[in-house]
């Protein structure tokens, strides 16, 4: 896996996803709101396979 998501998107997925588990698990919005587990998981592993699938790239040079 080749690290397609730069550092401004990955804070973001990862903060996105923990707030829509958070929100799930307490209830707060129904059950779908664990599909937070995949920009939280996009985030984290720094690679997002739409992104490939797309040809697109939010990582700067240095950091690949």
């Amino acid at each position: 896996m080749k690290i397609n998501v730069g550092t401004p998107d990955r804070v973001l997925r990862v903060v996105i996803g923990a707030v829509l588990i958070g929100l799930a698990a307490t209830e707060t919005i129904g059950w779908w709101g664990y599909i937070g587990v995949v920009p939280l998981a996009t985030g984290l592993f720094r690679f997002c396979p739409a992104y490939g699938l797309l040809g697109m790239n939010t990582c700067p040079m240095k950091e690949r």
